[in-house]
């Protein structure tokens, strides 16, 4: 029994020393990534090939059910929350078309070229075809912070993928079944899509307005935080039990939560909420990358190369004659999308954590599925570093959002006053030194004075005139609204600290963090 305890306790050790070793790694991954501007989830991957496997407990490793049960119900949940279903709505209709005929062609004509292409069979050419439709949302989302993109189109690849994850969901589990019964009718399949995606749905709203009406209750971020980790979990669960989309439940639920419970809510407690859940599907997908690289070894990672660029050059085939024709029709019934936009929809489709954690879920019966796996975690690879890392570049090539005059105009003020206050300081530091004479010290110091004064007035009227022009107005998300985003959150940490040092009592900062977070999250809505 002593023993058993022993080994018990230093199996324990063994997990936490493993986990401590990772976040230390993801650390220096951060740290690295941010210095040589190269995508996170990239630099993870590679961090996790260079960590010998003999360094970590047998126990630390892509655990199936943990992925299935545990990663996947929180990286949609919080993909869900986070998706501002006013903004989906002036874009549902290219996003549905996506999701829904664009998922199910692309995954058709991906599924053929893998079939001939690698000789493998159709059931595995199928689940491997389906999986390699998701696309992940953060790498290129990551992309475009880096580069300017038109609002709509960020709607569009952020509503796409949230969609398209379930719908995905939904026809693997159609294979798998497939799969086990070896036949499968027609008015089979549309019947287990209609109960996946109509109970699925279902499910999801009863789960997300029970939630909100807990929420309400409980008024409480900690409270609220543990809530929305349960609700999140637990649809995935009984969606399992009772045989429709778990993956559409959590969906629905999180936009549910996401778009009518936070609304019910103070802003500090939704601000605390939507900390947590950024934190955690950044953990999730930390944990993710890391071991993905951790189970690749260069050795089958080199030998599956050829694999990868085929599946990525089949993907990326069914992706042309999923867009393009898909979006030429929206023309008839909404907006048209520009042709520049659907060239960043095709190259941008960039596989990540979600297409992992299918590929452990496939079927132990499945014909080849240790190849597949394989298959799928070097295809991601090798995605990330080449899409990823070039996916920037093309944005920016395709000038997607010219700044417009008034943006321009304000750079040039910005510029204006940066350089002729930088001027000022020198000369006050060589006039003080003694190394120029006072005369020409006033003479140069007076016309920067006079470039600042101008410069600080033309950027006053544009501050005071939100709307240069009727139809041009000053960029959302731009200078203005970060400064005052600083200036917001430099005010947020000053109390904050005020409070914990006993200057300030919480009965009086309260009202006024929460004023201030209002303010804060009116900024990132807009």
């Amino acid at each position: 029994m002593e023993e058993a305890l022993t080994a018990n306790s230093n199996q324990v050790t063994g997990l936490v020393a493993a986990s401590i070793i990772l976040l230390l790694v993801a650390t220096a991954v951060a740290l690295i990534t941010r210095r040589f501007r190269i995508p996170y989830v990239v630099g993870l991957v590679l961090g996790g090939l260079l960590i010998t496997r003999q360094a970590l407990p047998a126990e630390i490793g892509l655990n199936p059910d943990v992925i299935l049960n545990l990663f996947l119900p929180i990286l949609i949940f919080e993909a869900a929350i986070n998706t501002d279903i006013s903004r989906l709505r002036s874009t549902i209709k290219p996003i549905l078309l996506l999701a829904g005929p664009g998922v199910v062609l692309a995954a058709a004509i991906t599924t053929a070229f893998l079939r001939f292409g690698l000789d493998v069979a159709w059931i595995t050419a199928s689940a491997i075809g389906v999986i390699l439709t998701i696309t992940d949302t953060v790498s290129v989302i990551g992309a475009f912070k880096t580069v300017k993109v038109p609002g709509r189109l960020i709607t569009i690849v952020e509503g796409e993928s949230l969609f398209n994850d379930g719908i995905a969901l939904v026809l693997l589990t159609m294979i798998s079944t497939i799969h086990r019964q070896g036949s499968f009718t027609v008015v089979e399949g549309v019947e287990q899509l209609l109960i996946a995606l109509v109970g699925g749905t279902l499910l999801g709203l009863g789960l997300g307005y029970l939630c909100i009406g807990l929420i309400k209750q409980l008024n409480d971020a900690l409270s609220n935080t543990l809530l929305t980790v349960a609700i999140s979990l637990g649809t995935f669960q009984i969606g399992q039990v009772l045989g429709v989309s778990s993956a559409i439940a959590v969906v629905i639920a999180g936009l549910v939560i996401g778009n009518s419970g936070f609304n019910t809510i103070s802003a500090s407690i939704k601000v605390t909420l939507l900390n947590f859940w950024e934190y955690a599907g950044f953990g999730v997908n930390t944990f993710i990358f890391l071991l993905v690289g951790l189970e690749l070894e260069p050795r089958i990672l080199w030998a599956t190369l050829p694999s990868a660029m085929l599946a990525i050059l089949g993907y990326q085939v069914g992706r042309v004659f999923s867009i393009y024709p898909l979006l030429y029709l929206v023309r008839f019934f909404d907006r048209p999308l520009p042709l520049k936009w659907q060239h960043v929809l095709i190259f941008g489709n960039v596989k990540g954590s979600l297409s992992m954690a299918l590929a452990l879920s496939l079927p132990f019966t499945l014909p080849g599925r240790e190849n597949v796996i394989t298959l799928i975690f070097s295809t991601v690879l090798v995605s990330l570093i080449g899409q990823g890392l070039t996916l920037p570049w093309l944005v920016k090539q395709l000038n997607l959002n010219p700044p417009s005059p008034a943006t321009e105009k304000l750079e040039t003020l910005q510029l204006t006053l940066i350089a002729s206050k930088a001027a000022q300081q020198e000369l006050n530091s060589l006039f003080e030194s003694g190394s120029l004479p006072k005369s020409l010290y006033e003479e140069l110091f007076a016309n920067y004075q006079a470039r600042i004064a101008t410069a600080e007035r033309e950027l006053r009227h544009l501050y005071n005139q939100r709307m240069v022009h009727e139809d041009e107005p000053l960029e959302p998300g731009g200078y203005l609204d970060g400064l005052r985003r600083r200036l917001y959150l430099a005010e947020k940490g000053a109390i904050n600290d005020a409070v914990r040092k006993g200057l300030l009592s919480n009965e009086r900062a309260n009202p006024y963090l929460d004023t201030l977070n209002q303010k804060l999250m009116s900024l990132q809505d807009e």
